[in-house]
């Protein structure tokens, strides 16, 4: 399968016009942090380079053909002192498949305070997902091989008793990556979007709703590596009218919070899931 590196590796085409290739898929939709990734990443090309980014805000307009590469508009909507603001159009077949705004900011000194990173057991010893899986969910999740995905037991797992939904999940992707803290930052954008929505399921064993990415938001706090664990502490505050609302929190090894995530999904029931969608829901609650 595709390294992260080719995924993120863009084609320039115009000014502020890009192009991400397309790669042997499994999945009936274009994975959407593949998507939220390449569109972050054809944002950054356009900043200077004392501009971090700090958060993105995306939405999932129509279903991604994986098949297809993706053409990524990019508006320069603000360039200011402190901050510059870009806002992305993902395009397939001359239709709009996603639009993300991103914001970046230059480092400046202020408040600091941070959540206690909540308990978990050490990663390494915990089963590799890709090990513990279905045949079903082992052809998809060939998506994903060069990330290495370990959840936290139910039995071992700590929870809050005025959360209805919890999950977490240690990750990280499997080899070496550049210093380049932008391409980190990318390939967070592209890992967020795994498992997160699962974590709406945790409430409803036994439950198997139709699911897809609605919207997809992040706010990045400190600097990481990708390719070192990260504990994605997972929640899902509330579901209703079809739709779960999910939330995560991204933790490095040492316990410093490096990122935040909110998304929201399908959830519906009451009806049968098409059979070119069981792959899908199965790679993404893996």
């Amino acid at each position: 399968m595709a390294t992260i590196e080719e995924i993120l590796e863009l084609e320039r085409i115009d000014a502020d016009i890009y192009r991400g290739k397309a790669y042997t898929s499994q999945l009936q939709r274009t994975f959407g942090g593949q998507v939220a990734g390449q569109a972050l990443v054809s944002a950054t090309h356009t900043v200077a380079d004392e501009y971090r980014v700090h958060s993105l805000h995306g939405y999932f307009l129509r279903p991604g053909n994986p098949d297809a590469p993706t053409v990524f508009l990019v508006d320069r909507i603000r360039d200011g002192r402190s901050f510059c603001t870009r806002r992305v159009t993902g395009v397939q077949e001359g239709e709009a498949i996603f639009t993300m705004s991103a914001s970046f900011g230059k480092p400046s000194e202020g408040l600091v305070h941070q959540d206690t990173m909540p308990q978990a057991p050490d990663p390494e010893g915990l089963p590799d997902e890709s090990t513990t899986m279905t045949e079903a969910q082992r052809s998809v999740f060939r998506e994903w091989e060069n990330f290495d995905l370990r959840i936290v037991p139910r039995d071992q797992l700590v929870t809050h008793p005025n959360f209805a939904a919890q999950q977490r999940v240690w990750f990280k992707y499997r080899h070496p990556l550049p210093d380049d803290q932008v391409f980190h930052v990318c390939t967070l954008a592209y890992m967020s979007d795994m498992t997160l929505l699962g974590s709406a399921k945790a409430a409803h064993p036994g439950e198997n709703p139709q699911s897809a990415s609605l919207d997809h938001a992040m706010w990045f706090l400190r600097p990481f590596r990708a390719d070192d664990w990260l504990l994605y502490d997972q929640t899902s505050p509330s579901a209703e009218d079809g739709r779960a609302l999910t939330q995560g929190r991204i933790f490095d090894r040492e316990g410093r919070m490096v990122a935040a995530v909110t998304q929201e999904g399908l959830a519906r029931t009451g009806r049968p899931m098409p059979v070119d969608q069981h792959a899908r829901r199965a790679g993404q609650d893996a």
